[in-house]
C-alpha cells in the first residue's frame, strides 16, 4: 500500500487508510526556524535597547535651591540630540538622563572645581553661558550666572558635545535666572 500502510487480516473489520500529510519541504521549516529565531533576537534587542533607569547621584542642595531646580528639570525638552529621556535611579525631580549612553542633567550642583579662576573658559550657547570640563569620556557643562547650577554630562559619543546645550537652553531660559552674564 502507498506510504506505507498496513492493512489488519481481520476479516469483516473496517479499516479506515489515511494518507501520510504531505512532507513539508525542509526549506520551508527552516525559514520558520529562522523568522522564529528573529523574531526572538528582535525582541532581545529592543528589550536590551530599552535600558531601565539611569543611576545619578542625586545632590542635596538648599531647599530654594532644590525648589527652583524642579521645574526647570521638568521643562527640559523630551529629546536632546535625537535620544529621548530616561528615568534616573533613585527617581528625583533634580535629574534626568537622555540616550544611550546617557547623557545626564543634575539641577542644584555645587559650582565645579576651577570655575572661579576660568573666566576665560566661559563660553555661551544660545545666551546661556556654561563652564566646560573635559573628562576621560566626553564633557560635562556647568551652567555659569544663574540662580542654579545645572549640570550637563555629555559621553564623547555624542561629538561635538556642547551641541546638548542646544537642546536644554530654552529650558534654563525660562526656568533659571540670570545673575551674572558669562564674561
Amino acid at each position: 500500500m502507498p506510504g506505507g500502510a498496513h492493512l489488519s487480516p481481520i476479516i469483516g473489520s473496517r479499516i479506515q487508510v489515511r494518507p501520510a500529510p504531505p512532507a513539508r519541504p525542509r526549506l520551508a521549516q527552516r525559514g520558520r526556524r529562522r523568522a522564529s529565531l528573529l523574531a526572538a533576537l528582535l525582541l532581545l534587542a529592543l528589550t536590551g535597547c530599552s535600558s531601565g533607569a539611569v543611576p545619578i547621584a542625586v545632590p542635596s542642595p538648599a531647599p530654594e535651591v532644590a525648589a527652583a531646580c524642579e521645574p526647570l528639570i521638568k521643562a527640559l525638552p523630551d529629546k536632546v540630540l535625537d535620544s529621548k529621556r530616561r528615568k534616573t535611579d533613585p527617581p528625583s525631580p533634580l535629574t534626568t538622563a537622555y540616550g544611550d549612553p546617557p547623557i545626564e542633567v543634575t539641577c542644584g550642583v555645587a559650582p565645579p572645581a576651577g570655575m572661579a579662576e576660568a573666566q576665560s573658559q566661559c563660553f555661551e550657547v544660545n545666551g546661556i553661558g556654561w563652564f566646560a570640563k573635559e573628562v576621560q569620556n566626553g564633557f560635562i557643562f556647568t551652567t555659569i550666572g544663574r540662580k542654579v547650577y545645572l549640570e550637563v554630562a555629555v559621553p564623547d559619543k555624542y561629538s561635538p558635545e556642547a551641541n546638548a546645550l542646544t537642546d536644554v537652553s530654552n529650558a534654563v531660559h525660562a526656568h533659571d535666572t540670570l545673575v551674572t552674564p558669562c564674561t
